[in-house]
């Protein structure tokens, strides 16, 4: 490991955006130099100071990367939150390589935008010589965090399957067969802070490779990737590299990160990469463009709805650089469970709810993750990358990954090693979920 220049600073501050033709304020992650989020090289230390510039106690998960437990940013468990004023310093090699994030693990704050992305190229990446481009996209109300999760916990009045439900926005599912696809119904969705209706538009050679890191930073959507009538290449998810695979759209889930290689053709057309909203039409999305393209109106609403976001592609997906085979020593049930009615959500582990999953240090874990709700759950564990093994009793060598979408009626299995000692957050990483109970923790026995 080498250090990248020195310690780096991050600084947690307000900032403010345009939705809709109207300023909003919320946070953001930024270096002093103005630079958004934190790019590194494969190789390089993790040297970074966190300054808490705003009003509030805060602070930084570095999502997908696998630092000392004491180092991964979610308070009261890690450490102690970041007060108003003051900073925090982080220290540990920047692994493993690849698209990652980071955001806010206090309170409801990642819905204020309190999120970046956190790349570290790989090695080969670099060598490439290839474009990239990183896209972090969003969801945004002009409602408070605090307001949407208080209306989806009103209780059922006035004969309504879900009280104050026209309130609060959602598209909830009246019918006990049907998924409900989303709590809340959004004001608008943003790709790099911005919406369709001025999209960031990025220049591009007429012809050669474009690496797109696209990052789902949102607090409560799905959304699938559109590339029109273009075709992409998907080279890893969640940052690590899975053999490579051809398609236009590519579903997204809460947290998720896709690495597609675009080929522009030489034909001078530009090409918007879009990320449709699941079940809704409302969509955000940049635009790749060759120098002299024409560049066409692109709605902030799409025709028809977004599609629903499930493992049809998942289940082809295969890691390129899989765990090595060994039996499984431990295999944890874990029970997602839960309402709309009422909102409360939970994740029983061994069908005792609060109870953490343990382990012990170098045994081959399993999770054996069963959806017994109607909405999807996209499945975070900390500190670890993990290898999808098994959906609905279908094996396969599955892609490596940190956040696992397990739909409705579902049961997905994953496994990981454990040598990372510590207390872990595992989590839903619908921020909804995991504010109404959808947490737990993985620690370790006898860990020093």
């Amino acid at each position: 490991m080498h250090a990248a220049g020195g310690q780096k600073v991050l600084r947690l501050q307000t900032r403010q955006i345009e939705v809709g033709g109207k300023a909003a304020t919320r946070y953001g992650v930024t270096q002093p130099s103005g630079a958004v989020g934190l790019t590194l090289d494969e190789g390089d230390l993790f040297d970074v100071r966190v300054e808490n510039t705003l009003k509030v106690t805060s602070g930084l998960h570095w999502h997908g990367l696998n630092p000392p437990w004491q180092q991964d940013g979610v308070p009261y468990i890690s450490g102690p939150p970041i007060a108003p004023g003051q900073s925090a310093a982080y220290k540990f090699p920047a692994l493993p390589a690849g698209t990652r994030w980071m955001h806010s693990h206090f309170g409801l704050q990642e819905q204020d935008l309190l999120a970046a992305p956190l790349i570290v190229r790989e090695t080969d990446a670099i060598r490439s010589g290839r474009q990239e481009v990183v896209v972090l996209f969003e969801d945004f109300s002009w409602t408070s965090p605090d307001a949407l999760l208080a209306r989806l916990r009103q209780p059922p009045s006035g004969g309504m399957a879900m009280g104050g439900m026209a309130m609060s926005g959602m598209k909830m599912s009246m019918d006990p067969a049907k998924p409900d696809l989303n709590d809340i119904q959004y004001d608008a969705y943003l790709a790099n802070d911005r919406t369709l209706a001025d999209p960031q538009v990025v220049d591009v050679e007429r012809a050669g490779d474009v690496r797109l890191r696209l990052i789902n930073g949102s607090a409560s959507t799905n959304f699938t990737i559109d590339l029109g009538a273009d075709e992409g290449t998907l080279l890893s998810v969640d940052g690590n590299p899975v053999e490579p695979l051809k398609a236009s759209l590519f579903p997204l889930a809460i947290a998720q990160r896709a690495d597609i290689l675009v080929r522009l053709l030489g034909d001078g057309r530009a090409v918007p990469v879009l990320a449709r909203g699941e079940g809704r039409t409302l969509q955000a999305g940049i635009v790749l463009r060759p120098r002299g393209a024409a560049i066409a109106k692109i709605p902030a609403e799409s025709a028809i709805d977004g599609p629903v976001v499930g493992l049809k592609q998942e289940i082809l997906l295969r890691a390129a650089q899989p765990l090595p085979a060994r039996r499984v020593d431990r295999s944890i049930p874990v029970s997602l469970t839960g309402s709309m009615m009422g909102y409360n959500w939970s994740m029983p582990v061994h069908d005792m709810t609060g109870a953490p999953a343990t382990v012990a240090r170098g045994e081959r874990v399993e999770l054996v993750m069963r959806n017994d709700t109607m909405m999807a759950h996209p499945m975070h564990l900390h500190g670890h990358s993990f290898q999808v093994t098994e959906i609905n009793e279908r094996k396969i060598a599955g892609a490596i990954r940190d956040c696992i979408l397990v739909p409705p009626r579902t049961t997905v299995k994953v496994v990981f090693d454990a040598d990372n000692p510590g207390i872990w957050a595992y989590h839903c990483h619908n921020l909804y979920h995991m504010a109404a109970g959808m947490f737990t923790t993985l620690v370790y026995r006898d860990f020093t």
